[in-house]
């Protein structure tokens, strides 16, 4: 089966280098038109180029996408470039990583801005531009959204408090857009890549001399290209973790214990009694943390 993006048109943010100029490439190969977004105009266009010098259909919009403005415009692009926007991208993030006891307001609200609001407002204009063509048509139209969260909000990164909570409410945010589009035809999915960029080369340092890097982008962008295909149309509301030859669902979060009052309500006596026994059999480096995750 060959996947085709044949008369479809993408938007991928921070598409300048990295993971999202990868994710570019790759949904160009397959036959979209993209539009490369990126903070950085002159990365955005050498992007636009590699698509272009090889027969495929590009557009450079450079710009912040914690502006919802920006994102607002971004989504026009799309519109009036090619006709109407078929799949969105959502990569671009930066980093400022700091303990929480050390990180400063600034730092917060920059990776929150960037990375979630972000992706909120590319998937707010996405979205309406989808509900209204699903109403002239009567019908569903094509939609897709692909957001990139981080295994990060797994595991609760603890020199990452900021970058850990953006990519958990991208998560969120990829389940409210699912359910609440879905029916215009819109499925969004979210990926966990494990890739070594720019972003994250004091992580997983240089790659490996001569060798394939398991870590390397072009392991995680056939992904996004299939996600963003007509064949996964049956694939909604999940989150999948991607990393070189591997790609794993990742389930929901199941119930471990429940507790039951013994009267009406719980006193805290009865809860210390209840949930200090579970506790105190428990081990206790066991938490909300998904190492079964992390150890794949």
């Amino acid at each position: 089966m060959s996947v085709s993006l044949e008369g479809k048109s993408a938007l991928v943010t921070g598409a300048g280098a990295g993971l999202g100029r990868a994710e570019a490439l790759a949904l160009a190969a397959a036959g979209a038109a993209v539009v490369v977004n990126d903070y950085d105009k002159d990365a955005a266009h050498s992007v636009v180029d590699e698509i272009t010098a090889t027969g495929g259909q590009a557009t450079a919009a450079a710009g912040d996408v914690s502006s919802w403005a920006v994102a607002q415009e971004l989504v026009e692009t799309a519109v009036t470039t090619y006709g109407k926007l078929d799949i969105l991208v959502n990569n671009a993030g930066v980093l400022r990583d700091r303990t929480i006891f050390n990180i400063s307001e600034s730092e917060w609200d920059t990776v929150i801005a960037v990375h979630l609001k972000g992706h909120a407002g590319t998937s707010r204009f996405a979205t309406a531009h989808w509900r209204d063509r699903s109403k002239e048509s009567g019908g569903e139209v094509y939609g897709r959204v692909i957001n990139t969260s981080s295994e990060a909000f797994l595991f609760g990164s603890a020199g990452q408090p900021n970058y850990a909570a953006a990519k958990a409410g991208i998560v969120a945010l990829t389940l409210a857009t699912a359910g609440a589009c879905s029916r215009y035809g819109v499925r969004a999915n979210a990926i966990c890549p494990r890739a070594r960029t720019a972003m994250t080369a004091q992580v997983f340092g240089a790659a490996p001399e001569g060798d394939v890097d398991p870590l390397g982008v072009e392991h995680v962008a056939p992904l996004v290209a299939y996600l963003a295909s007509p064949e996964a149309d049956p694939i909604s509301g999940q989150v999948f973790v991607a990393y070189g030859p591997m790609v794993v669902l990742v389930s929901a979060p199941g119930v471990e214990q429940r507790f039951d009052a013994p009267t009406p309500t719980w006193t805290v006596d009865g809860l210390a009694d209840a949930l200090g026994t579970h506790f105190r059999d428990r081990s206790g480096s066991a938490s909300f943390r998904a190492d079964a995750i992390g150890s794949l």
